[in-house]
């Protein structure tokens, strides 16, 4: 029987953190073409908008799956921990970043309420977006579901564990759940959670052995299923996303392993890749922004510029706002905003103070002792004995 094992910490692999720093990047472009980019009304001869829609289409079964596929392998340490210490460190701090962003979201997303993403409008949709119908920000929310389904799981095989979510994520990806808002999405990853944190060091060995020869084969299959599964309009089809997806992951593992060897290209997503949270949070409300104050005036442009637009805007887009919003993050962090982008800390007790509270109790429990041990002398035995 496979179990969950105690995992030992080891040094962070780059590959894995370049990945997070792909990902976060496709997610930000995801956005900034479906929620800004074809929005915008074209008047051009040429369908180079939709040929970024498609693009993006094309990576769905990419970008989340490989994503919680290396916060699994990320977590497998975190999950050996004691409860109280997942209670706070993990569960705690996910959901408390969720409801915190989800206010703020909620807030600024109701001066653009034509943006094209769910927002609460009323005290009932605050309710439910909080509980079971998560937000854009679904991925905090479905951290800390994750790590108690962990927890929870821990001592039961491994198969079991991803067999059951396995059927899960191939259930949820034919529609037949009710799974409005991006609750479809907790259904659907939770599979690749479990499989980055249960299966670490397969993917580790995966990663060890991925030449290149296997990335361009793995590559090339995927783009041959994808454009078969399309033709067909199987994307519904029972088991097809979650075989996509579990290709897909191979295959942006192993393109990781192969961009670490482009030292500066690699360090940068590195980088990036340890600091998707300030990015994800706040991409979308400047998106919005920008959006509110930009769609009439690029709808309006003629060909010749909506031309550049069309080829250029998503990738400048993209980039302006990671670099916004690291930029205001480092700013954040330096007005002692940290709890922006942390769970606040207990108050710490000054080592004077916990000196002086550790002497009282001592003081307490001796005269305690001293008085008990009196008592005893002084009564008399009720002569049942002790």
């Amino acid at each position: 029987m496979t179990t969950l094992p105690a995992v030992q910490p080891k040094a962070r692999a780059q590959w894995a953190d370049i990945v997070k720093g792909i990902c976060i990047l496709l997610v930000v472009l995801w956005h900034v073409v479906m929620k800004h980019y074809l929005q915008i009304d074209w008047h051009l001869s040429v369908p180079l908008p939709g040929a970024w829609g498609t693009f993006g289409e094309q990576l769905l079964p990419l970008r989340m799956p490989v994503f919680f596929t290396v916060s699994g392998m990320f977590a497998a340490a975190a999950a050996t921990r004691p409860w109280p210490v997942v209670a706070r460190s993990r569960i705690a701090k996910f959901y408390y970043l969720y409801a915190l962003w989800f206010a703020i979201h909620t807030t600024i997303l109701a001066f653009v309420p034509d943006f094209d993403t769910l927002s609460a409008r009323n005290a009932l949709d605050v309710l439910e977006q909080l509980t079971i119908t998560p937000t854009n920000l679904w991925y905090l929310m479905a951290l800390a579901v994750y790590f108690i389904v962990a927890k929870l799981t821990r001592g039961l095989p491994t198969a079991v564990v991803l067999g059951a979510a396995l059927l899960l994520s191939a259930i949820a990806a034919t529609g037949v759940l009710a799974a409005p808002g991006n609750r479809g999405q907790l259904y659907q990853n939770l599979f690749f959670f479990l499989a980055g944190l249960r299966l670490k060091s397969w993917v580790e060995q995966w990663a060890a052995g991925a030449t290149l020869r296997i990335l361009l084969i793995g590559a090339a299959g995927y783009v041959i299923l994808m454009g078969i599964v399309q033709v067909m309009h199987a994307e519904r089809g029972f088991g097809v996303w979650p075989a996509l997806s579990v290709l897909a992951v191979m295959v942006g593992v192993a393109a990781a392993v192969h961009i670490e060897r482009f030292r500066r290209l690699g360090a940068l997503l590195a980088r990036l890749g340890r600091m998707t949270l300030p990015i994800y949070v706040m991409h979308m409300p400047m998106l919005a922004l920008v959006h509110l104050v930009l769609l009439k005036p690029f709808s309006g442009l003629g060909s010749g510029g909506q031309l550049v637009l069309a080829v250029f805007l998503p990738i400048v887009l993209t980039a302006a706002l990671v670099a916004a919003c690291l930029g205001l993050h480092t700013l954040l962090q330096a007005m002692g905003a940290k709890w922006l982008f942390d769970l606040p800390r207990r108050a710490a007790v000054p080592p004077s103070q916990r000196r002086e509270d550790q002497t009282t109790v001592r003081l307490h429990r001796e005269d305690f002792l001293a008085q008990t041990e009196a008592s005893k002398r002084t009564q008399p035995s009720n002569g049942f004995g002790t």
